[in-house]
């Protein structure tokens, strides 16, 4: 497989620091983050599993 379809299936790897401060989750859910996945993991696993405070 190519570079282009790794890319679109949200593959790369991610620092948890940088995702956690990039869609400004709290400090709690970045070490959940961090316990279960170590310091780096793919967008994918990181978006599908980060949960966000409700603004409402």
């Amino acid at each position: 497989m190519g570079g282009a379809e790794d890319g679109a299936m949200g593959s790369e790897l991610w620092n948890v620091f940088d995702f956690a401060r990039r869609y400004r989750l709290s400090m709690r859910e970045q070490n959940r983050l961090l316990m279960l996945f170590g310091p780096v993991a793919s967008a994918t696993v990181l978006l599908s599993n980060a949960r966000r405070n409700q603004l409402i």
